[in-house]
């Protein structure tokens, strides 16, 4: 024990003496502990009101994110019927579209396609850019590596398109990334 705790251990036994014959002291020192009791219960209610400040913002935070991606299960379904409304139109010859009454029909169903596509960039969907740009594992998954002219690393083909909705990966572009030649 080091001399300063010496010291105030003995003068807290004086303390303590005097108090037991001087109600003022007793007094003094009641008031002091509620007085510390009271800045003790000060401290408790501001921490918690803090406490329930963070949950609140907490809980409004992961309200406003669920509310903006609730429609990502959804939306990826439309995708697939995105994917095959474009394979359909692909698939779609010279000769067919030649014929008025087929031309029509076509006609109906691209319309179909470019509003599907304009609804789904209204909810924040939107296509990733693939062919040209840089392998990036967030975005794009590699599926083939091509021999080509382009630098290593390098998406030359893309088998299907891939897309986000805000910030959030809805499904990754399939692609096929350049490799130097043999």
């Amino acid at each position: 024990m080091t001399e300063d705790e010496k010291l105030h251990e003995e003068a807290e036994e004086i303390r303590k003496e005097t108090a037991e014959g001087s109600p003022e002291v007793a007094e003094h020192d009641r008031v002091a502990e509620l007085e510390r009791q009271l800045e003790e219960a000060k401290s408790k209610a501001l921490y918690a009101a803090a406490e329930a400040q963070n949950v609140r913002r907490r809980l409004e935070a992961d309200k406003e994110q669920a509310s903006s991606y609730a429609a990502s299960g959804f939306a990826r379904d439309m995708l697939a019927i995105k994917d095959h409304l474009d394979r359909a139109l692909a698939a779609v010859g010279d000769e067919l579209r030649a014929d008025k009454t087929a031309a029509q029909f076509l006609a109906g169903i691209e319309a179909t396609g470019r509003e599907l596509e304009s609804v789904l960039q209204r909810h924040g969907v939107t296509r990733i850019k693939s062919i040209g740009e840089a392998l990036d594992p967030h975005r794009h998954q590699a599926m083939v590596e091509m021999p080509s002219d382009a630098e290593p690393g390098t998406i030359v083909e893309e088998m299907q398109p891939g897309y986000m909705m805000k910030d959030r990966l809805l499904r990754p572009a399939l692609v096929a990334v350049a490799k130097r030649p043999d």
